[in-house]
């Protein structure tokens, strides 16, 4: 169950109805639950498959990850390398 203010204020914003506005919260609430070990290893390999570099992959993690909603502790690049590669 959400805070139904949360829902009320979206669905109040966005014209949705109440049940469409709780879906839309689950949805958001479920893609921040991500772990941060998650996120840089899909993250990761979404930014590979496209050809990025691993120092401008680790350099663009970093950077998502400090303007996270709920923000992830700083990583340095030796961090985020160990969650890659164990």
């Amino acid at each position: 169950m959400h805070d139904p203010d949360i829902v009320d204020r979206v669905a109040a914003s966005t014209g949705l109805c109440r049940s469409e506005a709780e879906r839309v919260v689950d949805d958001v609430v479920a893609w921040h639950r991500e772990s941060v070990e998650d996120y840089v290893r899909r993250r990761h390999a979404h930014l590979k498959t496209y050809g990025t570099r691993n120092a401008e992959a680790f350099a663009i993690i970093a950077d998502e990850l400090r303007s996270r909603v709920v923000a992830a502790p700083e990583l340095s690049e030796r961090q985020l390398r160990r969650i890659i590669y164990g």
